[in-house]
């Protein structure tokens, strides 16, 4: 059988959620998508701090930063490092909102497993684009599938070339269901059967 895997993202449709910010250090440097998107490991000297721009209901699974970074509970951090502990850092933050434990999500692997076929449009920076750096990567991908074949044996990983996808596969998805995590949103990445 096939594995599945799942773009994971934050449910924003929740009343009364909060909404937070980028990370920051003791001295109020931020730390943002920057250093936690790469899909490398991320050095952090000292305690980071995610604030909240809307206060509001803690969730479990959130994404600071603009929708970048994922901030998680206790529960979710406790998922990830036994089922995908290689796959993640785990960096802890306080919170404006409750005193529970949160952490920061790292996500280190980076797969390139996009299907371009069977996603719905896929387009790439080009020379002409004034982005050399970026020439060669995704500029848009609509309706993203994934071929598992390429995914190995990762269990959260970003996608290459297009890293603000954060997958996961299906056992990551059934338990952070079986504990009820709050503001989990999944979308099949599978190919279509």
């Amino acid at each position: 059988m096939t594995p599945r895997y799942f773009k994971l993202t934050d449910d924003v449709t929740l009343p009364g959620r909060w909404e937070l910010g980028t990370p920051v250090d003791a001295l109020g440097q931020a730390h943002g998508s920057w250093l936690f998107m790469q899909g490398t490991p991320a050095r952090v000297e000292g305690a980071l701090h995610v604030p909240s721009y809307a206060r509001g209901r803690a969730l479990d699974f959130s994404l600071a930063d603009a929708g970048a970074v994922p901030v998680v509970s206790q529960r979710v951090a406790e998922v990830l490092s036994r089922l995908a502990p290689g796959d993640v850092e785990l960096f802890p933050v306080t919170m404006d909102d409750t005193p529970a434990p949160y952490f920061l999500v790292n996500v280190v692997r980076v797969m390139k497993c996009i299907d371009d076929t069977a996603s719905g449009e896929v387009r790439y920076w080009m020379p002409e684009d004034g982005r050399p750096e970026r020439v060669g990567t995704y500029q848009a991908v609509h309706r993203l599938r994934i071929d598992p074949a390429r995914a190995g044996d990762a269990k959260v990983f970003r996608t290459w070339g297009w890293l603000i996808a954060l997958i996961v596969s299906e056992d990551i998805k059934l338990a952070l269901e079986a504990i009820e995590a709050t503001g989990v949103q999944f979308k099949d990445v599978s190919p279509l059967r």
